[in-house]
């Protein structure tokens, strides 16, 4: 097994919690770090900005030209409304990356995904033929359409074509901190418990009475950095996929009390029905402004730091999710976090940055 020394790297979607997490360690292990999103600029100090579409190949590859990247790291995404339409853009935006570094001299590129890769896609989600939990990496792909799949493949084709080495990271639902983001849940449930807090609200779970009873893990953010940097600069990490989660594993009827206990809340567990947050959080946007102000919090528009539709998907799952990390494991990466931990570390540092009270 070799080790690679800090290089040049290149993150795409720097500006999301993974980009976010990967940027800031890659500073922290001395890497010369460019951030490529359509800010001008990154949260992340440190990091080089590079402002551009990825959508467009032109502007891409003019924004690239100077950059020699040894490792890239693809955390970008976008939502449509339709499958078809995620796979277009999402392929798309790959497929331009590529193309802007053709004939550079990238050695490895990571691409992280999720556990839709086991569970079908949002418009599809669950109704298909599943694999047997904890999920494993061998299982094969399922038959409906999937732009996690159609990403893959768009990396396979670029790493036969340019002669990088590639990994691909199966990320469970992800606990961390980031600022501007509001795709987390970590930061969605602590806008939720502040808000049952400050109007004297029980803080009930949103989820199906199969996600509170049933066994989950989650990914630290941290986590995921860690190993997608390791699979970068380790043999072993080559054109393989991985699953990437905490390494412990929860119910939340278990940890929900914990999650209350940090904002001082009265925690109701499930009770006959889901009660997603996406019906239930209609007065949030005034509510939060109020209390923004009244702390003199940093971000006064709750749509920028929570997605209570997000967060309803994942909690809402009437089917068990949970992944099995002995692969990586037996291929050298030992990284490790505690859930509960996670969880109150990422509220810490929202505190400490004025995102919540």
């Amino acid at each position: 097994m070799s080790e690679h020394t800090p290089g040049v790297a290149l993150v795409v979607g720097a500006t999301g919690i993974s980009g976010q997490a990967i940027s800031r360690q890659l500073v922290d292990e001395g890497w010369t770090t460019y951030g490529l999103s359509r800010h001008e600029t990154l949260p992340v100090e440190g990091v080089t900005p590079i402002a551009a579409d990825l959508l467009d190949v032109d502007d891409l590859t003019a924004k690239l030209r100077d950059i020699e990247p040894e490792v890239v790291f693809l955390v970008a995404w976008m939502k449509k409304d339709t499958e078809a339409e995620n796979i277009e853009v999402n392929s798309l935006l790959l497929r331009n990356v590529f193309a802007a570094l053709e004939g550079s001299s990238v050695r490895h590129v990571s691409l992280m995904t999720g556990l839709k890769h086991y569970l079908g896609p949002f418009e599809d989600y669950g109704t298909a033929v599943m694999a047997e939990t904890p999920f494993h990496e061998s299982e094969p792909r399922l038959d409906n359409e999937n732009f996690y799949y159609a990403q893959e493949d768009e990396l396979f084709a670029a790493a036969e074509r340019m002669g990088f080495t590639w990994s691909v990271h199966r990320a469970h639902t992800i606990f961390g901190f980031a600022v501007g983001n509001a795709m987390n849940m970590a930061l969605t449930l602590s806008v939720y418990a502040t808000l049952c807090k400050q109007n004297n609200r029980p803080f009930v779970f949103p989820g199906s009475k199969t996600q509170w009873d049933g066994l989950t893990d989650v990914t630290d953010v941290g986590l995921l950095a860690e190993q997608m940097i390791w699979a970068a600069t380790h043999d072993a990490g080559a054109n393989e996929p991985f699953n990437v989660a905490n390494g412990d594993v929860f119910r939340w009827r278990w940890l929900w009390p914990q999650i209350a206990e940090l904002f001082d809340v009265e925690p109701v567990g499930f009770d006959s029905e889901p009660q997603p947050l996406d019906d239930r959080m209609g007065s949030a946007a005034a509510e939060w402004a109020e209390i923004a102000k009244a702390h003199d919090l940093v971000e006064s528009d709750v749509d920028r730091l929570a997605s209570w539709w997000h967060t309803d998907s994942d909690l809402g799952r009437d089917i068990e999710c949970l992944t099995d990390m002995t692969k990586s494991r037996q291929a050298g990466f030992l990284g490790f976090r505690s859930t509960p931990q996670s969880f109150a570390d990422a509220v810490a540092r929202y505190r400490e940055a004025r995102i919540i009270p």
